[in-house]
């Protein structure tokens, strides 16, 4: 008999006590950023970075 399949997970794991940045690098890309310096660093590669929420 076939083993059941895994159900897929599409979400990101929620860490405690840390809140994901949704940004917004081009038209086509949304990363997720842990952290200020992370954002920091990817407002360096892309001036015209937007944070979605």
């Amino acid at each position: 008999m076939p083993r059941k399949k895994k159900a897929l997970v599409l979400s990101q794991p929620v860490k405690a006590g840390l809140k994901a940045i949704k940004v917004r690098l081009d038209a086509r890309t949304i990363i997720t950023v842990a952290s200020n310096k992370a954002l920091d660093f990817w407002r360096s590669r892309y001036p015209k970075l937007e944070v979605i929420g």
